[in-house]
């Protein structure tokens, strides 16, 4: 009778199949440790998101919540037919204070960000330089960022007043403007208010980002740049971007969303203004001020998903790979 002997598997599939348990050991290990992140997560945004979805099919109002009644689409788009035979649209998507609160968003996100993104890498760049007191220049850079945006905001309501404002004074100083301006209650520079102290404030958080970005290239790229006589504007456009464009491409999406759903600064600065009313102001107004509780949770609802569909847009055409590869 012939023995019959198992043969030892060979040492590379050996490997394999223990480098395969491994992965799936810290896949199990991984989802252990998110389980209540995700958990709590679900809590406090999944719940509120699905309740303000719902809310938008009904007939809701703040005093009577309980009694909401399904109604479809009729707070998004709704029409009749008058007996002229002319055809009435109503809902938020016909409405025109919805669409200038949508142009009025999209156009502060656009200036805001690329504003912020240039300066941003200027400040990165001039941070990332070696020179003495490096490290309190990197620190003095983060002041606007840290302080709350309603302090800033009500900071900047002063120095803007037209009346006893700083900013008047400097500029009639100048000599750039001749009498006083009211930045926040003028309609042709509410915009440009908004926008200055959100570039003061946020341009340290992209720097921050982008700077993460300039640490993790190696030194030694620029050495050998150096030594080959390279221009340091070529090296720049040949070298330090394309390496940061990783971290320069998440730094704007992140600063991106915070720009779509911006609501704190302007409701402080120019809450009654129709030039800088966003989405998110114009959403908070029917949910509390007007007691339309169910458009406003329409309004709520659109905003989530132009949001999301920027956002997966830009994610799709720019590549982004937020593990950090090109």
């Amino acid at each position: 009778m012939t023995d019959l002997t198992v043969a030892d598997p060979p040492p590379a599939l050996a490997r394999s199949h223990i480098s395969s348990d491994l992965r799936a050991q810290r896949v199990r290990s991984a989802w252990v440790f998110l389980a209540p992140t995700l958990l709590v997560l679900a809590f406090v945004a999944g719940w509120p998101l699905v309740r303000t979805i719902y809310f938008s099919f009904t007939n809701a109002s703040l005093t009577n919540l309980a009694g909401a009644e399904f109604i479809g689409f009729n707070n998004y788009l709704s029409w009749i037919t008058l007996k002229s035979g002319r055809t009435s649209f109503r809902g938020l998507l016909a409405d025109p204070t919805w669409w200038n609160a949508v142009w009025n968003t999209l156009k502060f996100t656009l200036v805001s960000v690329s504003i912020e993104t240039v300066l941003g890498l200027v400040v990165a760049l001039v941070l990332n330089a070696h020179f003495p007191g490096r490290g309190l220049v990197r620190a003095a850079i983060l002041i606007p960022w840290a302080i709350p945006t309603i302090v800033s905001a009500k900071m900047w309501a002063w120095m803007l007043n037209d009346q006893f404002g700083i900013l008047n004074d400097i500029l009639l100083g100048l000599g750039l403007i001749s009498q006083k301006i009211a930045w926040t209650a003028n309609p042709d520079t509410a915009m440009l208010a908004v926008l200055i102290v959100d570039v003061w404030k946020t341009t340290p958080f992209m720097a921050l980002l982008i700077l993460a970005g300039l640490q993790m290239v190696p030194g030694d790229i620029y050495e050998a740049a150096k030594i080959d006589g390279v221009h340091p504007v070529r090296v720049f456009w040949r070298v330090t971007l394309p390496l940061i464009r990783p971290a320069l491409m998440v730094a704007v999406i992140f600063r991106m969303l915070d720009a779509l759903r911006i609501f704190d600064l302007i409701y402080v600065l120019t809450p009654n203004n129709v030039q800088t009313k966003t989405m998110s102001v114009l959403a908070r107004e029917n949910l509390f001020d007007f007691d339309k509780f169910a458009y406003g949770a329409a309004a709520s609802t659109m905003l989530f998903l132009i949001i999301a569909a920027i956002t997966v847009l830009y994610m799709w055409f720019g590549r982004v790979n937020f593990e950090g590869e090109r």
